[in-house]
């Protein structure tokens, strides 16, 4: 019995394997790959559909909150155009824009025509001229803020040295040959704050904007002149003031209120008085800031005015006998 059950499976599975449908080997060789390549573009259709002459339409899918079309990018030219607009070089001497290019690079030219910034060094709003053998101040760029200009041979300042610089901030021009200087050369700086002139050949001091915080002025020949009366009275933000060697032989009076520091070491002051630093009417009265004078190297006693420092925080520096 089990043998004529295999006999009857064995030939239903022969029968089924004669009258399978038999698959036409396709071959990819070099020859004839074009050939099998359309072909298969033939076999592969969806919906009777040539994958060749399908059309195909790509859409960006919006959130279905909101149906808004995307705004296109902008064409190539006005891309281009932008680019060219952020690649402008800015102005860095603060000068307009119709000023030639050689200008508003290297700043303006000195009186042998040659750049200032080629000849010093200009960093954004400062200008370095140490120790090039000016025997001027060279014309600065607008926007100069610092200048340095030491260790040259500069012997006077003209008062349009200067002029129109609305930002400059601090004047360095120490260790040069200045023995004069225009009454104006300084007054019309709103902003400046530091004044620097040591080891010079001054003999007059002009007068010098209220603004200022800081002014050393050591090492020059004022003597007793060179000082105008109440040259520092309304320079309410003063807080350091250097006189030293400079044959004074007295005290510049009035003091501002918030000065810090005076140095007046190395002259020729003889006397001071009871309200020099301190007011005599009012015993209560402290001057707070002033912590910070030298009086040595002058011919003059401390000792004999104890009364001249009893609002000050410190006495003051120099000889007591």
């Amino acid at each position: 019995m089990r043998m004529l059950a295999r006999l009857v499976l064995g030939l239903v599975l022969l029968d089924a394997a004669v009258t399978a449908p038999r698959l036409e080997p396709i071959n990819y060789s070099s020859e004839t790959y074009d050939a099998a390549s359309e072909d298969l573009d033939n076999f592969y259709s969806y919906e009777n559909i040539p994958v060749a002459q399908a059309e195909i339409e790509i859409a960006t899918v919006m959130p279905s909150g909101n149906r808004e079309l995307l705004t296109p990018p902008p064409p190539p030219e006005e891309a281009e155009e932008e680019d060219e607009e952020e690649s402008t070089p800015r102005l860095i001497d603060g000068s307009s824009p119709q000023e030639p290019e050689f200008t508003r690079v290297l700043g303006p030219h000195t009186n042998e025509d040659f750049p200032t910034c080629l000849l010093c060094t200009c960093i954004r709003t400062t200008v370095y001229c140490d120790d090039h053998e000016l025997d001027a101040i060279p014309p600065l760029p607008k926007n100069t803020a610092y200048f340095y200009s030491r260790f040259n041979r500069i012997k006077k300042i003209n008062k349009n040295d200067f002029a129109s610089l609305n930002d400059l901030r601090r004047i360095d021009l120490t260790s040069n040959l200045i023995s004069e200087i225009d009454e104006d050369a300084f007054r019309k700086l709103p902003h400046l704050r530091e004044l620097v002139l040591r080891d010079n050949k001054i003999r007059q001091l002009p007068e010098l904007p209220s603004a200022l915080t800081f002014i050393d002025i050591s090492h020059n020949r004022l003597g007793r002149k060179g000082i105008k009366q109440e040259a520092f009275k309304d320079m309410y933000d003063l807080h350091h003031l250097y006189l030293t060697d400079n044959n004074l032989d007295h005290i510049p009076l009035p003091l501002p209120e918030n000065l810090r520091a005076l140095h007046l070491q190395n002259n020729n002051i003889l006397e001071m008085h009871e309200d020099t630093f301190c007011n005599v009417k009012n015993l209560t009265y402290i001057r707070k800031a002033l912590e910070d004078i030298r009086l040595d190297g002058n011919p003059i006693n401390l000792s004999k005015t104890p009364q001249a420092y009893m609002c000050l925080p410190r006495l003051p520096i120099g000889s007591l006998v």
